[in-house]
């Protein structure tokens, strides 16, 4: 199966479940802790055995660090961003906290960021792409799952609650690609052995946009309307306009460069919406800003970024 029909395929792994997922929802029988528990199972059994086999098999090389260290500042970069936004949205404690992961985080992965790089650089471009979106476990479970812990118990930081955090079921997936790290450096190599990576991959998007369903509710648009400007500003103006000026005063190889600027344009990810699952707070903006952060993207940007790239 080729590139093209694997990305059709993973489509359709998000749309019918987010939509199967919206549907049941409707339903009065169904109950949010539902969609906790499916996530949680997601977390605790799937994504561990993907993380640790995808990064134990990956080829490290040194003069690539350079894109997960630029993975890491963009969505510092977003978090910035919706720092400035959300002063100016009349929100909850627990809503201001999802507007402010919702900004950070990043639609980098397979089934958006990493595909478009695949589209425009073909296979290298999907390699960069992987590379890139190494920062992310580190980023979302060492940074993004604390503060949600935070203010979910309403509650002061401190390094004993992010040890815990490390440690606790909702990092397992971390937790396996520190394992794949030792791999590593002891030189034990991953076996080579038939393994169903991508059929694992589809269930856990699955699981994930399913999930994003059950939370999503149409009214929830209409009253974020602003929110979701400002978002829009944010991930497709703001952070892509600074990405720009500063790869510009760099002297990097034109392909990462390029790597780095298609995603730099990547709307909102749907780990925003796991996260506000997770830790209790605001689901209902998390899935209304993605969705309608991720249509933005395919009508107007995806258009955009492919006549960008020839001017590059």
């Amino acid at each position: 199966m080729d590139a093209t029909s694997r990305y059709l395929m993973f489509q359709a792994v998000v749309i019918l479940p987010f939509l199967l997922g919206y549907q049941i929802a409707k339903n009065s029988s169904y109950q949010d802790n539902y969609t906790k528990k499916i996530t949680r199972f997601n977390i605790i059994v799937i994504e561990p055995i993907i993380m640790l086999w995808s990064t134990w098999g990956q080829k490290l090389s040194p003069d690539l660090i350079f894109l997960p260290l630029a993975g890491f500042f963009l969505v510092i970069l977003g978090l910035g961003m919706g720092r400035f936004f959300v002063r100016f949205l009349d929100l909850s404690p627990k809503s201001r906290a999802t507007y402010l992961v919702s900004s950070s985080l990043a639609n980098h992965g397979f089934t958006m960021g990493s595909f478009v790089c695949y589209l425009i650089l073909k296979e290298k471009g999907l390699a960069l792409g992987a590379i890139f979106l190494t920062y992310f476990h580190f980023y979302v479970y060492l940074l993004v799952f604390p503060y949600a812990n935070k203010v979910n118990r309403n509650s002061k930081f401190t390094w004993q609650m992010l040890l815990k955090s490390i440690f606790a079921w909702q990092s397992l997936p971390l937790l396996a690609v520190l394992i794949s790290i030792m791999f590593h450096l002891l030189k034990i190599e991953r076996p080579q052995i038939y393994f169903p990576f991508e059929n694992l991959l589809m269930v856990s998007i699955g699981l994930q946009y399913f999930s994003l369903g059950t939370t999503f509710k149409l009214k929830n648009i209409a009253t974020s309307i602003k929110a979701n400007v400002f978002l829009a500003l944010s991930k497709f103006l703001f952070v892509p306009l600074v990405t720009s000026v500063l790869l510009g005063l760099v002297n990097l190889d034109h392909d990462l460069k390029l790597v780095i600027l298609i995603e730099s344009f990547m709307p909102a990810a749907v780990f925003s919406v796991v996260t506000s699952i997770l830790f209790d707070l605001d689901s209902a903006l998390a899935s209304g800003l993605f969705v309608v952060n991720t249509i933005l993207f395919i009508v107007a940007v995806l258009p955009f970024i492919f006549l960008l790239q020839s001017l590059f």
